[in-house]
């Protein structure tokens, strides 16, 4: 089949063992609803920037806290279970918007989302190493987000639909979103947890100290940083896209919030292909032309003032930002392949960035306007250049 290739499956993984996995892969998706939800909620709130950036930043704050632990997790339970284990914590987060959209009710669900997304995307990774060969990994966890951005792009695409739809949605309006990928989370249960994927067990058991400790080394933490960066300029396009749209051309936010959707859009799309490109060009190569690309779409959504343009900068970004995790993440595990699941605790945890940028985001908006929000997401460009340097000139 077609899909054989840029997943790269080895002779021993059938493909009823990688379809599960991406089913997972569709549900670590689900946390990127946190954008579109918490421009809903400040729309229905009345909130300021400020205020409505905790929600993106609470969810990722707890990448900070379990990370580490889920790898310790890992090392006495095995990943799968581990894996289950988050899809239960993300389902009961999906249905408590059921009950309202209170402030209260809403930091509980995103607080939930949050831990389930850092203990799933800490363990699912290293699941995919059971199946698939080292020098393949790259190709196949690009693979893995491109189905994960899926989940994405549709998020506000599903909100609009339930916020403006004349077909009945039992009262929820956009927060039905919350209810169909809680069922899509259960499906996944029900698939892996059926699935027999044998796992290697571990030599030892790792302690917090020990993990932090990976941190001393210089390319660890070069990709550690890198993460962060990846993820706040992430979460922050999917929460601020919107904002620059609606501060600039006065649209409202049903309108407006297409343009989540549109860095989605291409983010799968960068994805896909990434699949392909990173099978026969250098990931260094990749990598530098995709911040490139992002440096170039900052200065954009800083100058532009038309619809066509602003789009055009928000798809640059969602392309060029789309294999950066893959590709740093697999070089992190392959530098140390005896500590998998310690190095990907440490690299999730990088995954706080998405607290610590739309934070800062929202305070810089407050303050100037959406250009302040841009300003710090370059910031983060700036440094993804030069993790693409050290890269270049170590030859890592």
């Amino acid at each position: 089949m077609e899909i054989s290739q840029p997943l790269a499956v080895d002779r021993k993984t059938s493909l009823m063992q990688i379809v599960p996995i991406m089913l997972c892969f569709f549900a670590m998706g689900f946390v990127d609803l946190v954008g579109t939800a918490s421009n809903y909620v400040q729309k229905d709130l009345a909130l300021s920037d400020s205020e409505a950036n905790l929600f993106p930043s609470l969810v990722f704050f707890w990448f900070l806290i379990f990370s580490v632990p889920t790898g310790m997790l890992m090392n006495k339970i095995g990943r799968k279970k581990t894996v289950l284990i988050s899809l239960v914590i993300t389902a009961v987060s999906l249905f408590i918007p059921a009950f309202g959209d209170s402030y209260a009710i809403m930091l509980i669900s995103f607080s939930l989302l949050g831990i389930g997304n850092a203990v799933m995307q800490t363990s699912l990774n290293p699941l995919v190493t059971n199946l698939i060969s080292g020098d393949k990994l790259a190709s196949t966890l690009t693979f893995g987000q491109f189905v994960k951005a899926i989940a994405s792009f549709l998020a506000p695409i599903i909100a609009a639909w339930g916020a403006t739809t004349a077909i009945p949605t039992f009262g929820l309006g956009w927060q039905s979103l919350f209810i169909i990928y809680a069922v899509i989370s259960f499906l996944s249960i029900s698939v892996l947890g059926a699935t027999p994927i044998q796992e290697e067990r571990p030599d030892k058991a790792s302690g917090i100290g020990e993990c932090i400790k990976l941190l001393g080394r210089p390319f660890i933490l070069l990709c550690f940083i890198g993460i962060m960066c990846h993820v706040g300029i992430d979460v922050g396009t999917n929460t601020t896209a919107p904002k620059i749209i609606m501060e600039r051309l006065g649209l409202p936010l049903e309108e407006a919030g297409f343009a989540t959707s549109i860095y989605f859009i291409f983010r799968t799309a960068g994805c896909f292909l990434g699949a392909f490109i990173l099978r026969s060009v250098s990931p260094r190569l990749f990598f530098g032309f995709s911040v490139a690309m992002m440096l170039v779409a900052m200065g954009m959504l800083f100058v532009c003032d038309t619809l066509t343009a602003l789009y055009i900068g928000i798809g640059l970004i969602g392309f060029g930002n789309s294999n950066v995790f893959s590709v740093v993440f697999a070089q992190a595990l392959n530098t140390s392949p005896n500590e998998k699941n310690e190095v990907s605790g440490l690299m999730i945890m990088g995954l706080f960035g998405g607290t610590v940028f739309p934070l800062a985001m929202g305070f810089a908006a407050d303050a100037v306007g959406q250009a302040g929000a841009v300003a710090v997401m370059t910031a983060g460009v700036i440094y993804l250049m030069y993790y693409t340097i050290i890269k270049y000139m170590t030859k890592i």
